[in-house]
C-alpha cells in the first residue's frame, strides 16, 4: 500500500511538472502557433471563389474554409477581376503591405471597427471592412495593402 502511494505522487509530480514546463514554453513563446503572421514586406496569395452570392476563400494552413468578403469587399473585388473571365470559378489574389511589381490597386487604411479594420481604395472611390481574418497574414493592420488580382494558372 506504502509504494502505491508512493507511485501516486510520482504520477502527480511528474504531471504537475509536464503541464508546468507547457505553460512556460507556450509564455516564451516556444511552442508552435497555426501560421505566424507574414512580414509585412511578404507577398501573399489566395485564390478567391464565388460561392453563396458573395467571394470566398480557402486558406487550410490558416485555418480558413469558405471565409467570405464582406461590406464592401466583394464590390472592390468586382473592380479587380473585370477583366478576368470566369473569375467567379476562382482566381489568384496577391497582396502585401508594401508595393509589389504590377500591383494592382493600393488600399489605405481609414479605422478599425469590429475587430476588423475598413479600408479605402481611390479609383473608383470604395471602401470596404476586412474581418480579423485578416489578422492570419499580419500581427497588426497594416497602414497600406497592395492587391492584385490575376487567372488561375
Amino acid at each position: 500500500m506504502n509504494k502505491l502511494i508512493n507511485y501516486r505522487r510520482v504520477g502527480i509530480i511528474a504531471g504537475v511538472t509536464v503541464v508546468a514546463v507547457l505553460l512556460i514554453a507556450w509564455a516564451a513563446g516556444l511552442l508552435p502557433v497555426r501560421r505566424a503572421p507574414v512580414s509585412a514586406n511578404a507577398l501573399v496569395v489566395i485564390a478567391p471563389y464565388r460561392h453563396a452570392g458573395t467571394w470566398v476563400f480557402d486558406d487550410l494552413k490558416a485555418g480558413l474554409v469558405r471565409e467570405p468578403f464582406v461590406a464592401g469587399v466583394p464590390e472592390m473585388i468586382d473592380v479587380l477581376v473585370a477583366g478576368i473571365p470566369e473569375a467567379t470559378n476562382g482566381f489568384r489574389l496577391l497582396f502585401s503591405g508594401r508595393p509589389f511589381p504590377g500591383y494592382q490597386k493600393k488600399l489605405t487604411w481609414l479605422r478599425g471597427d469590429m475587430d476588423g479594420n475598413y479600408y479605402k481604395m481611390e479609383d473608383p472611390p470604395m471602401e470596404g471592412w476586412l474581418c480579423p481574418a485578416m489578422f492570419r497574414y499580419y500581427q497588426t493592420a497594416p497602414k497600406e495593402l497592395y492587391v492584385k488580382a490575376e487567372p488561375k494558372k
